[in-house]
């Protein structure tokens, strides 16, 4: 989903380094709304460019208007894309609109792509149903392993698309602190994204920060533990999170001090898995690239150098074997 030019670089990434392991035959498909604010000719002209034969685009000429939780003018688009498919990853992104999980909208939140929210929401709605309209039979009824991955705002969105809803500002709601500084003097383990760069603190300074997190339900998450310390580190850039949980979802991590949900699983279809944490972005593979995280300090060491194998590199590349199991 949102197959921008990066998005689609990072997805490769992954697959070419064998991160995200997929057969030598497989095909990847982005799917996208006509009205989505993206410029999707780019991501066509980076498709030509790169000679590959095995990457393709799928546009629904259309949107869901305000019927994204009930049949309409893309659900025949949905269907086909799930028929057709083996299962779906749904990246991060800006803030939703509140006015979707029937919130009035926070001074803080930050709407820029109200038509991609509006057609990921009804997509994942057609794929999971969720308590808004519950006459609506799930895709999923039909194929229950089908593997979905949301990243982030991916998250966000399946507990949205289920009838959740989110805190709209986590360190106002749920830590009541109104100043970038005020984050700052926390524990690192409660910061979900760098503050640092509210300061002004230069473009060089990466965009997340590292945190551990909090196992609750080790049984769902069997597959991510292999070579993993219980509590892994990983990377945020957030200033949302799930609130009341949306219809069929299961939380199973949280952050350390238990106030903010890090992973979510379903309890009927055992393949959807959501995380708030990024996975994909290449730094995190690659220890030659060093990282500033705070002005004034040289960026002298990767994420591997910090939190390399069991601490945390470890959890995150199980990340995307399991989402490349999708193929067994």
């Amino acid at each position: 989903m949102n197959p921008t030019e990066n998005n689609l670089k990072t997805i490769l990434y992954l697959i070419d380094n064998q991160i995200f392991s997929l057969p030598a035959d497989y095909n990847l498909v982005g799917f996208y709304s006509s009205s989505q604010a993206y410029d999707f000719s780019r991501s066509a002209a980076f498709i030509k460019s790169s000679g590959r034969s095995n990457l393709f685009l799928q546009e629904c000429a259309d949107d869901p208007g305000t019927e994204i939780y009930r049949g309409n003018h893309c659900s025949d688009d949905f269907s086909a894309v799930f028929n057709g498919s083996e299962g779906v990853i749904f990246f991060g992104g800006p803030d939703i609109p509140p006015s979707l999980y029937g919130a009035q909208t926070n001074l803080l939140t930050v709407v820029t792509d109200p038509y991609r929210h509006s057609f990921e929401l009804s997509f994942l709605f057609h794929l999971l149903g969720g308590s808004q309209n519950e006459a609506i039979t799930p895709f999923l009824d039909q194929n229950p392993e089908y593997r979905i991955l949301g990243i982030c705002l991916g998250m966000q969105s399946l507990n949205v698309a289920t009838g959740g809803t989110l805190f709209q500002d986590i360190p106002t709601e749920i830590y009541r602190l109104n100043t970038a500084e005020e984050v700052l003097a926390m524990d690192t383990d409660a910061r979900h994204r760098n503050y640092f760069t509210n300061l002004g603190g230069g473009d060089e300074l990466i965009w997340g920060s590292f945190h551990r997190i909090l196992i609750t339900r080790p049984d769902l998450l069997e597959s991510l533990f292999p070579g993993s310390d219980p509590s892994p580190y990983v990377l945020s850039s957030h200033h949302q999170a799930a609130a009341r949980i949306g219809k069929g979802l299961v939380v199973a991590a949280t952050s350390i001090d238990g106030k903010v949900i890090e992973i979510m699983k379903h309890a009927t279809y055992p393949n959807v898995l959501g995380v708030q944490f990024h996975p994909e972005p290449p730094f995190l593979y690659n220890a030659s690239e060093k990282l500033s995280l705070e002005p004034g300090k040289s960026a002298s060491n990767s994420f591997i150098d910090l939190y390399g194998a069991e601490k945390g590199e470890t959890f995150n590349r199980n990340v995307w074997k399991w989402m490349g199991e999708v193929y067994k």
